[in-house]
This record gives structure tokens, sequence and C-alpha cells, in this order.
């Protein structure tokens, strides 16, 4: 089948008309139309920049081949770590700690025995009030506290506590205006970013910034204090692996929201380790600091027991040496009582397994810490649930008195 063209044959004596006078004219406008309007516009766009136009139309030397325009491009390179650094370095100061020493002539010249940081958190009536760790002002005589603009301010020392490196110093708050805003440190996530701001040897790296990420939580760190050789204290802290060096204890360690979250403490100083530092959760600090600043000294409820967590046990032991039933799994055993101390008198001996307080599962040194210094108080009486050779037991024992 063709195409329908209802068959009319041609018409030899009709005139052929001029058919090229319209496509014409249309092609005069719209060359008139890219004129006037798509060429300006162009322009304006920098898609044909006009300086270059005249420069090759002007300057025949000029290579037709080559771009003679140079475009200079500016960065901002402001991030949320340059953001919280430049807000939260004013509140973080240096600490000296000066000793009164006699020399030969019985003369006594005041000599800087160690420098560390310190966190301002509070102004107040006139008074500005930074926490530091005790290690930093142990010893001191004098206190000095180094501000961000490199001022040196008397400081005075309001109280500090061995066992939780806590310090808490008051001085003229003129000149202060940023604090350090507290956040929860029982909110951080393992991997999260975390910056470490601090004076890392001395104040000749003030204010130096370190960024790394939250290692781990709730690790605990043996503290001998007497150095005989055995713990005195398990210290709860955050592992880091921002550097903190010697200086940086008493600094800040931050979140990306700008919150204290703990107090720089630690590092541990071997060759073999890189990368391991420790701050004081700030959720744990906060009660202590509030403590010393009413009162000047923590007072602790204690039951006079030297215990360590179940899970630091070989699980071989378990059956085997503290005779636990299958069911159990968790809690802290005793390695020693002292003599005439509320456990003692209450009953409690060496490898006894404490599983409960007052109800409350204890799975580890942490749990009963949490319970024995948030919930209770020195006098209060306390249901201990225990195992000894297997068999689940219960005492009750008032707590006493440790500063």
């Amino acid at each position: 089948m063709g195409y329908y063209n209802q068959h009319y044959p041609p018409n030899p004596n009709r005139k052929k008309k001029n058919t090229w006078i319209v496509p014409a004219m249309l092609g005069v406008i719209i060359g008139i139309l890219l004129v006037t309007v798509a060429l300006p516009t162009f322009m304006q766009s920098n898609v044909l920049p006009d300086s270059q136009v005249e420069q090759e139309q002007s300057d025949p030397s000029v290579d037709q081949g080559k771009t003679t325009q140079t475009d200079y491009v500016n960065f901002d390179i402001s991030t949320r770590v340059t953001e919280v650094v430049e807000e939260v370095t004013p509140s973080v100061v240096g600490v000296v700690n000066i000793q009164q020493q006699t020399d030969f002539w019985q003369q006594q010249n005041g000599d800087q025995t160690g420098t560390g940081s310190g966190v301002i958190y509070k102004i107040e009536n006139g008074q500005a009030f930074v926490v530091t760790n005790h290690h930093v002002i142990e010893g001191a005589d004098t206190i000095e506290v180094v501000l961000s603009d490199e001022r040196h301010v008397v400081a005075e020392l309001i109280g500090s506590d061995l066992f939780s490196d806590l310090a808490v110093l008051r001085m003229d708050g003129e000149g202060v205006d940023r604090v350090a805003q507290m956040g929860s440190s029982d909110n951080v996530k393992v991997g999260e970013p975390a910056i470490a701001i601090g004076n890392p040897l001395g104040l000749m790296f003030s204010g130096s910034v370190t960024q790394g990420v939250i290692s781990g939580k709730q690790r605990t760190i043996p503290q001998d204090f007497n150095q005989d050789g055995r713990a005195d204290w398990q210290a709860e802290v955050i592992q880091t692996d921002a550097a903190i060096n010697p200086g940086n204890s008493g600094g800040a360690l931050i979140n990306m929201e700008g919150q204290l979250i703990g107090i720089n403490s630690m590092k541990i100083n071997q060759a073999a380790v890189e990368g391991i530092g420790f701050a004081i959760p700030i959720d744990s600090a906060r009660p202590i600091i509030e403590e010393l600043e009413e009162t000047g000294k923590v007072t602790r409820a204690y039951i006079g027991v030297e215990i360590y967590s179940l899970e630091e046990v070989p699980q071989a032991e378990w059956q085997s040496t503290l005779n636990l039933p299958n069911d159990v799994d968790g809690g802290v055993y005793v390695w020693s009582v002292e003599q005439l101390s509320p456990a003692d008198q209450s009953g409690l001996q060496r490898l006894d397994v404490i599983t409960e307080l007052d109800g409350q599962e204890v799975d580890n040194m942490i749990d009963l810490r949490k319970v024995l210094y948030q919930e209770k108080e020195v006098g209060d009486e306390v249901t201990i649930t225990y195992y000894r050779d297997g068999e689940r037991q219960e005492t009750t024992i008032e707590l006493g008195t440790q500063s």
C-alpha cells in the first residue's frame, strides 16, 4: 500500500510560488533576537567573559589557545572542632604548684614544683571556681592560675580529695567571662569523637588541643597511694586515645557539643603503650565537686573491705576456689577485711562474694560504689547478700565513715 493522494494528476500549467522569502525573514528575526537578548545574558553569567573578549580582540599577540585569566578561590576550613575549641579554650586554665623551699641561709623561696591544667566551671558573687586534679596541687603552699590571656591569679584551695583525684580552687573572677558547660559522661558512646584541651609539658604549650575518640567507658584503674604494691582504690575512668601528656592533668575532655564530659587525669606511661589516656567522668566528679565546695572534704560511707570485681577472676576459679553456683554471673569478691571495721563486725570474711546491696544487684565494683556513694549515707543500715562456700547468705551492716 502506497501513500494516499486521491490520484490527482499534476497540473503542468500551474505557476511556482517564491517559497524562500518566508524562511529568510524568519532567520533574520531570530538572528536579531540572539544578538540583542541572548548575548548580554551570556556575558552577565560569565559564560563568555567580556574582559577576555575585549583583550583577545585588541591584542593580536594573545595566544588564542591559552587561558589568561587567573581565579582566586577562598576555602572556609572552619569545622565543628574549631568552633568547639574556640568556645571552650578560654575556660581552660593553667595551674601552677608553688612550694616554699629553704636554702642554706634559712631563707624561703617559692619554687614552681609542677604545673597542670584546670577548668573554670562556675562564676558566683565575683568569684571564679576551678576544678583540677588533686595530684596537681598536692603539697602546694601557693597556687597560681594562668588564664588564657596569660594573666597570673593567685587561687585559694577550697578542698581536695585523694581518692577521686579532684580539687576545687577559688579565685577572683574579674575578667573571667567564660565557663565550661557540663555535659553527661553516662551518655557518651565508644567511638564518638573527643577533644582534650590543656597545657602539656608546662605552660610553654598552653591551650594545646588534641583530638581522638572515646576508646572505652567505665574502665577501672588500680591506685596504689602508699606505694606498698597493693591497690588502695579502683578509679573509674573514661578511656580516650586523644593525647594526654604531663601537664594535661586537670584539663578538659570535651564532646562535639562543646560540653565537659571528663577531667583529664592520667595516661599509661610505658614505652610499648601509645594512645591510652584517662579522664574522670564528669557525672562521677560533679557530686564530689559540690561537696568540696560546701565542706572542703569528701566524707564517704564504707564497709571496710578490699574488694575486686568477679570478672577479674578466671572463670575456672569461680567454682574451684570460690565455690559459686552456676547461676551466679557477677559480683565482687572480698580480698581482705579491716579489723574492727563495719564489715568485720558484721561477719564478712575473705573470699566472700557480694552480689546484692539492699536487693540491688552488684555485678562489679562500679555497681557497689554507686550504691554506697550515691544512694547511701554514713550510719545507714544495709543488707548485704553474699555467697560463702557456695551458700547464699545475708548480713546487715551499719555503714561507717572514711574521709
